[in-house]
């Protein structure tokens, strides 16, 4: 069965992997409901060019993954104007980079909120009509860090490990309801949150940009290369395939190698 026709809601789609993963979905014929943060007039732009390159619904929706009620209005939103949400990809995500013992509480609260507990209101928000309809993919970005940590990210390692256990959990509850939960994994991709990070670790560890590259960042990667926002969103678009209907629960890994260390 073609994706097309179907409608889909992607957190966190207005640049990086998300906007990757969302014009994907968009080449295959999948109506799209954008989320997130920048310029609004950007974001016009990017909205209105994908609706008319692919031909589909294209909508955005400003909710702030802050807030619980947002949430849960965007995807009342997305099921009013496009019929339903059909596919659900969690990518919000933020980071802040300091030692647990100088981690400012209210960073610690954004990080959790942002990453791990938005992911489980849309789930709740969404879930419903999936189950109505007895077919639904909710594709979450985790992280290579999902399985493993570094040191000064404790928020981002603690709600990237949160994130693939409510995805395990939920993958259970709905298991022969034609729905699948999953994670993707990936190791450093090159976006806008990646490249904030450098000068908050190049603080943290006392280093230049160029050794936060290549000894923070592709130290761990045996590959030396970034992954690119185009490799994760084709391995989101194949979770959503007919061809992926019996993987769930699982944590789709793209690492360049580094957890087989």
């Amino acid at each position: 069965m073609s994706l097309a026709k179907r409608n889909a809601l992607v957190t966190g789609s207005t640049s990086g992997i998300g906007l990757a993963v969302a014009r994907a979905l968009a080449k295959e014929g999948v109506n799209v409901m954008l989320n997130g943060l920048g310029d609004a007039v950007q974001i016009e732009k990017t909205r209105a060019g994908l609706a008319e390159e692919f031909g589909v619904k294209v909508l955005y929706s400003p909710a702030n993954m802050l807030k619980p009620g947002e949430i849960a209005a965007m995807v009342r939103e997305a099921e009013d104007a496009l019929g339903s949400v059909d596919i659900l990809v969690n990518n919000a995500g933020i980071q802040h980079v300091a030692p647990v013992d100088e981690f400012p509480i209210e960073q610690w609260d954004r990080v959790i909120a942002i990453n791990l507990n938005s992911a489980f209101h849309t789930m709740r928000a969404a879930l419903p009509g999936m189950k109505k309809r007895k077919w639904g993919r909710i594709v979450s970005t985790a992280s290579a860090h999902s399985l493993t940590a570094s040191p000064f990210k404790s928020a981002y390692v603690a709600a990237k490990h949160g994130l693939t256990g409510l995805s395990k959990a939920v993958a259970l509850e709905v298991a022969t309801m034609g729905i699948t939960v999953n994670c993707i994994s990936p190791a450093y991709v090159w976006t806008p949150l990646v490249e904030a990070q450098i000068p908050d670790t190049m603080t943290a560890r006392n280093m230049t940009r160029e050794q936060v590259i290549n000894d923070v960042m592709l130290e761990r990667q045996p590959t030396k290369q970034f992954v690119t926002v185009d490799q994760v969103a084709a391995a989101a678009l194949f979770l959503c395939s007919d061809a992926a209907s019996q993987i769930t629960g699982s944590n789709l890994v793209i690492d360049g190698g580094w957890t087989a260390q």
